[in-house]
């Protein structure tokens, strides 16, 4: 609750702040609690639940009852038992044990069955408080409008009140801004912040067509680099298939001189 009044004077204090050129910020809350209280489908929805509740809970007591039961005829009947047997015996304990705990958790725990089953009796009357809450805001130009008994606490906020987009901007520009050096970057980061964002709009557009004329030129760079890679290489096997050929000229040369030479010394001997 305290949080809650706390978020409620900071929009009260931030109020003060709107220019006479706006109208003053206007607050509206709800009860849930009394709304739901007073909602015949859901009192009547809640009292099954509750019938329901009551039996899980009986279930998980004799659950338990009958480990404790276990356990005390053990404790009475250990001195007549084998060391085998007793350990046997605590075994089948901590297994019903173990059975009765996760039954609870099943039925209480965080996403057991009675919190799921809550949420789903709930949120349908919620669903509708939300839709006549929009409703009623739009049609006495409410600002905002929280719920004072829950934790959900703001349920309606009229949108001209959005500051995401210019929370986001900033986090970038931050973050950006911690990567620059220099005094001239950081001057340039600080204009970038005071500008509107029908400014930021023109800038963006004006980066996005140098970075298409970029990538333009980096296309043509790259295919004439290609074409000058494609010449280079038909050059390259060119000059590898005449070199090849000359050099398969000269073994012929060559092996025709050695077999005429052996042919003139056979012919003198």
């Amino acid at each position: 609750m305290i949080n809650k009044l706390f978020y409620i004077l900071i929009l009260l204090c931030f109020s003060t702040t709107v220019t006479s050129a706006q109208k003053a910020i206007r607050l509206g809350y709800i009860d849930m609690e009394y709304i739901l209280e007073n909602v015949p489908e859901y009192q009547e929805a809640n009292n099954q639940l509750e019938k329901r509740i009551q039996e899980w809970k009986l279930e998980a007591e004799v659950k338990m009852r009958d480990v404790d039961n276990m356990r005390k005829i053990l404790d009475n009947e250990r001195a007549l038992l084998t060391k085998e047997l007793i350990e046997e015996r605590e075994d089948e304990i901590d297994y019903m044990e173990k059975q009765a705990l996760d039954y609870q958790q099943k039925r209480f725990g965080p996403n057991g069955d009675y919190m799921i089953q809550k949420k789903q009796l709930v949120r349908p009357i919620q669903d509708q408080v939300f839709s006549a809450v929009q409703e009623i805001a739009k049609t006495r130009n409410l600002d905002f409008v929280f719920d004072r008994s829950s934790d959900i606490g703001m349920i309606y906020a009229d949108t001209q009140f959005d500051v995401s987009e210019q929370v986001l901007r900033t986090i970038k520009r931050t973050a950006n801004r911690e990567q620059l050096e220099g005094k001239d970057e950081i001057a340039e980061m600080e204009r970038a912040e005071s500008r509107t964002p029908e400014q930021d709009q023109v800038i963006e557009e004006k980066e996005a067509l140098v970075e298409e004329r970029q990538n333009e030129r980096e296309a043509v760079i790259l295919a004439k680099q290609k074409e000058r890679d494609s010449l280079k290489a038909a050059r390259q096997q060119e000059f590898e298939a005449r070199r090849e050929k000359i050099l398969k000229e000269r073994e012929a040369r060559k092996d025709s001189i050695l077999k005429a030479r052996e042919k003139k010394k056979d012919t003198v001997n």
